[in-house]
């Protein structure tokens, strides 16, 4: 996809190792923390809850979570991110962003998770992509995702898979400058979309061409690093 990449039954694989509820909710805690516990006018705590909600995590635990990452709780958040760059098989340029609350165990995580590739340096590979804002979001009804782009204010839009779209009849990956993230977003809410990601992001610059079978263990390769609970973000020249 060139900006976050996406397995195909990524979510069933994840929920069935028990990972996906962990995930959902340091975003949760993490949103909370950084914008405030008011989802209104918090955009990434609103994405964050709406995919709690199409995850089917529990109310309460929505809740918990928003009050930790917000201080409101004796369990305080110590989640920090880390953000490593490197190369996934065939040269392909990775980026992958972890929220951990122990960096010994996420560095040496990463760095095995990477055997089959190669880890970088920082900078190794960020030049090759571009910083900015990421919305996904479906409707209930079936619009002109270019027109719907363009009132909000986005940069590019990219149409949604079948698998994505999860019943809604429309549903797109919308782009932003930086300093446009939480307008957009919030333009897009006020349109009847649901937003499920609202964040600061990359979108590689160019794409790697590779093979049915490269593609393939690139993939594979991507899932590994992905299925590491650490693991937040993975961002990928491949389309």
């Amino acid at each position: 996809m060139g900006a976050q990449w996406k397995a195909s039954n990524k979510s069933e694989k994840a929920a069935k190792q028990g990972a996906m509820f962990s995930k959902l909710a340091k975003e949760i805690s993490v949103s909370a923390k950084l914008g405030g516990p008011e989802a209104a006018s918090n955009p990434r705590l609103r994405a964050a809850i709406e995919a709690a909600k199409k995850a089917s995590m529990p109310k309460d635990t929505i809740e918990r979570n928003i009050k930790k990452g917000a201080g409101l709780t004796d369990d305080k958040v110590t989640y920090e991110t880390l953000t490593f760059e490197g190369f996934a098989p065939h040269k392909v340029p990775v980026i992958v962003e972890c929220l951990t609350d122990n960096k010994n165990r996420t560095n040496s995580e990463v760095r095995l998770l990477f055997r089959k590739g190669q880890l970088g340096n920082s900078g190794a590979v960020a030049w090759m992509f571009d910083k900015v804002g990421l919305i996904e979001a479906t409707h209930e009804n079936e619009l002109d995702i270019e027109e719907a782009a363009i009132e909000a204010g986005a940069q590019e839009v990219e149409t949604l898979s079948k698998e994505d779209l999860e019943g809604s009849k429309s549903g797109a990956q919308f782009v932003t400058e930086i300093s446009d993230l939480n307008t957009v977003s919030n333009n897009l809410s006020e349109n009847g979309w649901k937003v499920s990601l609202s964040e600061l992001g990359y979108r590689a610059k160019n794409f790697v061409d590779l093979t049915d079978d490269q593609l393939k263990e690139v993939s594979e390769f991507l899932q590994n690093i992905d299925d590491n609970d650490d693991v937040h973000r993975v961002y990928a020249a491949i389309k």
